[in-house]
């Protein structure tokens, strides 16, 4: 493995994703007011508007002064995930560990660059479709913007019956998470990371302490 070209094509996995989840996340900032949808696939394929103040799926660390922290936390979540990144590529570590931190460091990314300077370049998304670098300026200061998300998928929904104890009545929606590109992307990367933890590494170990005994004799 070439830890040159590899760290090109790391470089350009990142690169890609951020600017993929960037376009589709300004597109509907520019076109949606938050609450709007438009639905792609019948009602279970939707984008669905909605900002949310940090963590991925919608959940948040409340306040300025969290937001502030959550930023700051992915800042040097993202450094340490860049650090061990290179080292892996130097030291020609395993594809499968390497590709999966790249799909969570783009995530991160991409959803930085939203909490960093999104608050500076956009107006409001309430009751308006919001404008690109507004002459009245942005909505919130640096490291205080909000997280764009959009992709809805509830596969299907029902009402529990009503004389089930604490939930009857109540409206189920299966996967009722809204989401965006990056988060797409950290999901994936997180599985793939356990599986390689799990399953890879393991074969990984031993196919090495085997190739050492043998070098050995």
């Amino acid at each position: 493995m070439n830890s040159k070209k590899e760290a090109q094509r790391v470089a350009l996995i990142v690169g890609a994703l951020i600017v993929v989840d960037q376009i589709v996340k300004i597109w509907v900032k520019t076109h949606m007011q938050i609450g709007e949808e438009i639905p792609l696939i019948g009602t279970w394929c939707r984008l669905h508007f909605t900002e949310n103040e940090g963590f991925a799926f919608g959940m948040s660390l409340g306040g300025a002064v969290g937001k502030v922290i959550l930023t700051l936390v992915r800042l040097v979540a993202s450094g340490a995930i860049v650090w061990l990144l290179a080292r892996l590529v130097r030291q020609q570590g395993r594809r499968s560990l390497i590709y999966s931190l790249t799909l969570i460091l783009a995530g991160a990314l991409g959803n930085l660059v939203d909490s960093c300077f999104y608050g500076l370049v956009f107006n409001e998304s309430y009751y308006t479709v919001a404008t690109l670098f507004p002459p009245e300026g942005g909505y919130a200061p640096f490291m205080q913007g909000r997280v764009v998300d959009m992709f809805y998928f509830p596969l299907f929904a029902f009402d529990w019956p009503a004389g089930l104890p604490f939930i009857g009545g109540e409206h189920f929606e299966f996967f009722n998470a809204i989401f965006n590109v990056a988060d797409s992307a950290i999901t994936i990367g997180i599985v793939w990371l356990i599986v390689d933890q799990v399953f890879i590494s393991p074969k990984y170990s031993k196919s090495t302490e085997s190739k050492d005994v043998e070098g050995e004799k």
